[in-house]
């Protein structure tokens, strides 16, 4: 598997700052709205999604996707390290019953560009589930129009045990 980014976001790499930026751009051109305060430099931008208090990831574009970015809420939440979402498929946050649901959103992202009413249960590493509400999910694209992969982003969940 591919690994896209070898050390975790922090200031001495600028938070993933041209991630970050893929993130932004595609957001906005995809729902018409700013992911965050547009005037932030991008390394400030950067600072801000990694410590956002709402959970914000993506994923590549390999056949059976493999995580690319989580910011530190996502970490938290997800019981995830680092060094472990660089080879972990994005399908292994969903649970084995929830992963046909989820191939179908994500399969409507890909023709719509965006949805932003996604709702489904996760699991961290642990076994911990949980409920996850409200999900924007879009495509990256870069500024030539090149598919990058998904992102999502939440800020309602609610544990389920």
């Amino acid at each position: 598997m591919r690994r896209v980014f070898y050390d975790a976001p922090c200031q001495d790499n600028d938070y993933l700052s041209r991630h970050i930026q893929l993130l932004i751009f595609s957001y906005k051109k995809t729902t018409g709205q700013e992911m965050i305060n547009p005037s932030l430099s991008e390394e400030q931008a950067a600072e801000e999604v990694f410590y956002f208090p709402s959970v914000v990831l993506s994923h590549d574009t390999q056949s059976d996707p493999v995580l690319t970015y989580i910011n530190q809420t996502g970490l938290e939440l997800f019981e995830l390290d680092w060094e472990t979402i660089l080879t972990m498929p994005s399908r292994l946050t969903a649970e084995p019953m929830e992963r046909g649901e989820r191939q179908r959103l994500l399969d409507k992202v890909s023709k719509n560009g965006f949805i932003d009413d996604y709702s489904g249960v996760r699991v961290s590493t642990t076994g911990r589930r949980f409920k996850i509400e409200k999900v924007t999910v879009w495509n990256l694209m870069n500024e030539a129009g090149d598919y990058q992969g998904q992102a999502a982003m939440f800020s309602h969940w609610s544990f389920l045990e």
